[in-house]
């Protein structure tokens, strides 16, 4: 029975190839697509899930009330908060600190920047990053050991061994490797190639940081097993308020865990609350991956109904030689499973082709686990599933004529202005409106931010790490650069101007009152020329200029914003200081607010530019000089600091580059949407090709007796084209509530974003009625322009 299934598949497959083709590539473009989304939803759900102790290991939140009324959550702490609580709270079985840094390496001959994080000794028995040489309990425990990921290791000692060896850091402290880690894998958030002691950390900075204001590193805590996470959150909800309620300025922050499971998928904070933010992309791509799957089963169901009249007699006969219909609807699905299985055939190796260019658009490294035995049965499942959704109706639908009127030739349907066909069809517009709908959208959104200004100048403006050599000789290094006509200007940073690297309050200034010095201020240090190099617009006063005035190591620049919180309206000469303190901060200009967060957030958040005795310094910021080439600049400059500091290497940052990556993720959506809407149409526009294709071969007498009584090729034209606009326009209607409501849901994640405007939809129509016209009018107007003698010549 089977062999004999498989004959006639075979056959029916060879006598109608074009059909057949149509649906081959319908479907395995549809799985190759839903295949790519399921790789990239695999390892999204799956962002630091494989760490053994991940269940009960917390990243620690700061909560706060906001001026406005809303409450703030941020994932940066003092310092001081991971081993108070594991000193305090007996639920703490361990904790790691993880604070950013950028070293230069030298072994031997070899110089090489890389980037690492401190941390504590216990961050690598708390996570589960395999180790390949070394004890993961000790291999921390000293102040000047180091452990290396693979590739590290191999670029400083090549094949010989690491572990016992001795790595110079930035050209000064000879480290131990005391441990080799495998290479971060895809599915991590964590970003490194070594790790040192946080012990280390505090060596360089002179001492433990003990202050309960700066917030300045991320914090992980590890439970012990049993511990409740919601009764440990009420125990330490008040920690910084109770351990600075006898300081001057107490703090107001409340602290709270969040799961590392969950870190990744919920990372928005809402109200003070950390809601779904990464996952409403996975949710979306995965509608998007089942809606591609059902428009190409779709194609399959419309073109295998649109042909029943050409198998209405095999059914007939079937019947009538005594086929049962459950023996037919067995032909029909093993038609469809066959046909499912050459597809996914087809769409693996299309998913394997495509996938190096899949993983650049996505900027990861996914693979297809053919190794593993979960991913074949999910794929024998696939074909069933596919098989059956794409072959269900036309089984029972074919199955189900009667003979005695298939054989007559009376056994079609009356027309009928509802038809299951008709139905899928405007399904089948529908889905390819809302996609088409969302990338109107998401394009116009991401446009909207890209041209808000962000308040300096982006342009010639590069930075670089402050190595340990170089402070001995910046002003000499500003001196050569300017004269050789390389820069315009210079200043010495503590952080990028393109990211956060501190925030913190507790401050008084004249005239201030208790509620307006619970304000948080965003903080950035700078030495000198910082608004002439950034190309920030001064609004009063004058720049910080240690250099003509020696006492501006305490000034402050404050944003306009900043003005309006502390509630001042000549803010230029007054004095600011840390609550009870009496070193204070003069203010010496006020500037034009800049984004230095997210330009996808409307709120711009009160920022202060404090003079380097209130800072740290870790960048260089240049302004090229614009009459020459950016490439004669760097050559001049890469010179210059090979002259100060020959054993470091010459490394930089454009600042437009680094602005540009706040938009990466947004953009990232941006492509996978487009290219997924533009297969959905592909896609249906195939099945719509068929669909005319039939429709003018079934009407091809119809048509000869219109050309002979006189119809122009227009009017017949527009008789084949009429009912798939009518279609289209019906799936439109549907498909507006249907993308507003979704699109709206998806802008909520950002408080700066467009409206969505009549406009977009009308576009969206017009683009869907011209695709539409374009895919059936060919086939209509060659039916059209066909000679009549030829299609009436028998009757």
């Amino acid at each position: 029975m089977l062999k004999n299934y498989l004959k006639t598949t075979f056959r029916n497959f060879v006598r109608n190839k074009g059909y057949t083709a149509i649906n081959i590539l319908g479907l395995s473009i549809g799985m190759a697509a839903a295949v790519l989304i399921l790789l990239w939803i695999q390892n999204e759900m799956s962002m630091d899930r494989f760490h053994e102790k991940g269940d009960r290991t917390y990243v620690l939140y700061n909560r706060n009330q906001q001026s406005n009324g809303n409450i703030a959550a941020w994932d940066v702490t003092p310092r001081i908060l991971g081993p108070t609580l594991k000193a305090d709270y007996p639920e703490v079985e361990a904790y790691s600190r993880l604070s950013r840094t950028e070293s230069v390496f030298t072994v031997d001959d070899k110089n090489i920047k890389s980037t690492g994080q401190f941390v504590d000794a216990d961050f690598l028995s708390m996570f589960s990053f395999p180790m390949m040489q070394g004890d993961s309990e000790q291999a921390l425990s000293d102040t000047y050991n180091i452990v290396l990921t693979k590739g590290l290791a191999k670029a400083l000692f090549g094949d010989n061994e690491a572990i016992g060896k001795t790595v110079v850091l930035d050209s000064k402290q000879p480290l131990l490797v005391t441990g080799i880690l495998e290479d971060l894998p895809n599915h991590t958030q964590f970003s490194f190639n070594y790790l040192l002691s946080m012990k280390y950390s505090d060596v360089l900075e002179g001492g433990e940081d003990t202050n309960w204001g700066n917030n300045s590193t991320k914090t992980y805590v590890m439970l012990k097993e049993g511990t409740s996470q919601p009764v440990f959150d009420e125990k330490i909800k008040n920690v910084k308020k109770d351990y600075t309620k006898a300081d001057i300025f107490p703090s107001t922050h409340e602290v709270f865990t969040h799961s590392l499971n969950d870190y990744y998928l919920y990372n928005k904070s809402e109200n003070g609350r950390m809601v779904a933010g990464n996952l409403v992309t996975v949710r979306l791509f995965g509608v998007i991956a089942t809606l591609i799957l059902l428009i190409a089963c779709i194609n399959f169901m419309n073109l295998s109904t649109a042909r029943s009249e050409k198998r209405a007699k095999e059914v007939g006969i079937r019947k009538v030689v005594g086929g049962a219909r459950k023996g037919l609807i067995m032909q029909f699905l093993s038609e469809s499973m066959l046909l499912s299985l050459i597809s996914l055939v087809i769409a693996l190796v299309t998913v394997a082709l495509v996938l190096p260019y899949f993983n650049q658009l996505v900027q990861m490294e996914l693979s297809i686990p053919v190794q593993n035995p979960l991913f074949w049965l999910f794929g024998l499942l696939f074909v069933l599933f596919t098989g059956l959704v794409a072959g269900s109706y036309p089984a029972f639908y074919l199955s189900s004529f009667n003979p005695v009127k298939v054989l007559k030739g009376t056994f079609r349907q009356a027309k009928s202005a509802l038809t299951p066909r008709k139905v899928l069809v405007t399904i089948q517009f529908t889905f390819a409106i809302v996609l088409l709908i969302a990338t109107i959208v998401i394009s116009n959104q991401i446009r909207f931010v890209t041209e808000r200004e962000a308040g300096y100048d982006r342009e010639q403006l590069i930075y670089l790490d402050y190595d340990v050599a170089l402070p001995k000789h910046i002003e000499s290094v500003r001196h050569e650069l300017e004269n050789q006509g390389s820069i315009l200007s210079m200043t010495v940073t503590s952080s990028p101007i393109t990211q956060v690297w501190s925030l913190g309050g507790g401050y008084e200034w004249e005239g201030s009152n208790e509620s307006e010095e619970g304000v948080d201020f965003v903080r950035i240090g700078a030495n000198a020329d910082f608004v002439k190099t950034m190309g920030i617009e001064l609004v009063a006063g004058r720049d910080i200029d240690v250099r003509k005035f020696p006492s501006d190591s305490t000034a402050m620049l404050i944003t306009e914003t900043a003005a309006k919180a502390m509630n001042m309206d000549n803010p230029v000469g007054k004095r600011m200081n840390y609550k009870g303190s009496t070193e204070y901060m003069p203010i010496v200009g006020v500037i034009k607010d800049f984004i230095i967060e997210s330009p996808f957030q409307a709120k711009i958040r009160p920022l202060l530019v404090q003079g380097p005795k209130l800072s740290w310094e870790s960048f260089v910021h240049l302004r090229l000089n614009p009459a020459n080439s950016i490439r004669d600049n760097l050559n001049t400059i890469e010179r210059v600091l090979k002259k100060y500091n020959p054993n470091v290497p010459f490394g930089y940052t454009f600042v437009d580059e680094a602005y540009a990556q706040k938009f990466s993720r947004a953009e990232r959506t941006y492509k996978l949407v487009i290219l997924f809407a533009g297969l959905t149409i592909f896609i249906s526009c195939l099945g719509l090709f068929g669909l005319a294709t039939y429709m003018a071969e079934s009407r091809i007498k119809e048509i000869g007796v219109r050309k002979v009584l006189g119809a122009s090729v227009f009017q017949i034209t527009r008789l084949l084209s009429k009912e798939f606009l009518a279609l289209m326009l019906l799936a439109f209607v549907i498909a507006s509530p249907i993308a507003w409501y979704v699109m709206n849901k998806w802008l909520e994640d950002y408080s700066y974003k467009i409206g969505i405007s009549w406009g977009i939809f009308a576009f969206a129509v017009c683009i869907t009625a011209l695709i539409t016209l374009s895919t059936v009018s060919w086939q209509a107007i060659r039916a059209a322009m066909a000679n009549p003698v030829d299609s009436l010549r028998d009757e």
